[in-house]
C-alpha cells in the first residue's frame, strides 16, 4: 500500500478500540451520494481474456480496512475510492466486480495462484513487487505519519520510538527498516516497529497509546487524522511520491484491458469524477501504464 495530501469526504470514522476491525462506523463524514456512472465498450470489452469475459464477473481481492480507499460501512459493505473506481472500470468491460476480503499479504500469491482476477488494495507498484505480479497504474500516493496532538515525533529521528504499520505495506517492508537502519549505524536504538494486520488496527493503537505514531499512505493518514475529532495529528511531511497499481498475473492481457479500460474513464472524465467524489483529486493521473515501478 502507499501519497498526495487529500481532503477527503467519506464515511465511517476509524473504530477506536483495543480489537481490530474492518468495520468503519460513526464519524460526521458522509460517503458520495452520487456514483460515477459507466458503460460498456464493446472494443475495450473484446480484449478481456475469455474465461472472464464468459464469467461476467472481475473477481477482485481487497483489504477492506484501508479508509477512504477500501473499507467496510456499517452495513459492511466494501466502498471506497478504489471500489468506486473498479466498478466504473468492470462495467467499461462489460462485466460486475464482486470482491472478496483478504489480509493484505495474502492478495498477491492468491492472483498468482489465480484466485483473484485482480488484485485491488491500495498496492504501491515497486520493482520487487513487479517480480511477482504485473501492475497498471491508477494513481499516485506517498507516506504520511500521524501522531497524538502534541506528541512531537520526528519521522526522521524516530529511534527507539514505537511507530505502528500494516503488515506487509511498504512502510512495513521498505520505510522502517530503512529509518531504524540509520538509527542503529548512528549508535541509536532502533524504532520499535508494531505491525498490525489492518490499518484500522494500526490507527487505533496510536490513539490508545500503544504506539508513538503510525505510517500509511498519505490519503489514509489524512483520513485518520480527518476522523479522530482532533485527536491525531500529521508529524513530518508527505514523502516518497509513487504509483498506486491493480495486479495481474505476469503476462496476463487482462492488464491491458484494466489499462485501455482507465484511460477511457480519464478520457471521459469519469475517473476525475470518482476522484473528486473522494477527495482524491491530488493524487489524479493521466497516463495509466502497466509496470511503471519507480523504485
Amino acid at each position: 500500500m502507499w501519497r498526495f495530501a487529500v481532503v477527503v469526504a467519506a464515511s465511517g470514522a476509524l473504530v477506536m478500540s483495543g480489537c481490530a476491525t474492518n468495520t468503519e462506523s460513526g464519524g460526521s463524514e458522509t460517503t458520495p451520494t452520487v456514483a460515477a456512472k459507466a458503460e460498456k465498450v464493446d472494443a475495450i470489452a473484446n480484449t478481456v481474456p475469455e474465461p472472464i469475459k464468459s464469467s461476467g464477473k472481475l473477481i477482485v481481492g481487497t483489504d477492506p480496512s484501508y479508509p477512504p480507499n477500501e473499507f467496510k460501512n456499517p452495513a459492511g459493505e466494501i466502498i471506497g475510492f478504489d471500489v468506486d473506481l473498479m466498478n466504473a472500470i468492470a462495467a467499461t468491460l462489460g462485466l460486475s466486480a464482486e470482491y472478496r476480503p483478504s489480509l493484505f499479504d495474502k492478495i498477491i500469491p492468491s492472483v498468482q495462484g489465480g484466485n483473484y482476477n485482480v488484485g485491488m488494495s491500495s498496492f504501491t507498484d515497486s520493482k520487487k513487487r513487479e517480480e511477482q505480479v504485473d501492475f497498471v497504474t491508477y494513481f499516485k500516493a506517498g507516506s504520511a505519519w500521524a501522531q497524538k496532538v502534541g506528541a512531537g515525533i520526528d519521522p526522521e529521528d524516530a529511534c527507539g520510538k514505537k511507530i505502528a504499520v500494516q503488515t506487509a505495506t511498504v512502510q512495513d517492508t521498505e520505510e522502517m527498516p530503512a529509518r531504524s537502519k540509520k538509527c542503529t549505524d548512528a549508535g541509536k536504538p532502533a524504532i520499535n516497529v508494531v505491525k498490525f494486520d489492518d490499518q484500522t488496527a494500526a490507527t487505533s493503537a496510536v490513539m490508545l497509546g500503544q504506539a508513538d505514531a503510525m505510517s500509511a499512505d498519505s490519503p489514509v493518514t489524512a483520513y485518520a487524522i480527518k476522523q479522530s475529532n482532533g485527536k491525531l495529528e500529521a508529524a513530518g511531511d508527505i514523502f516518497d511520491s509513487a504509483p498506486y497499481g491493480w495486479a495481474v498475473q505476469k503476462g496476463s492481457p487482462l492488464a491491458v484491458s484494466l489499462q485501455q479500460a482507465l484511460q477511457h474513464l480519464i478520457d471521459n472524465g469519469t475517473y476525475e469524477q470518482v476522484a473528486k467524489n473522494w477527495g482524491a483529486e491530488n493524487g489524479m493521473i493521466d497516463k495509466p501504464v502497466i509496470n511503471g515501478a519507480t523504485s
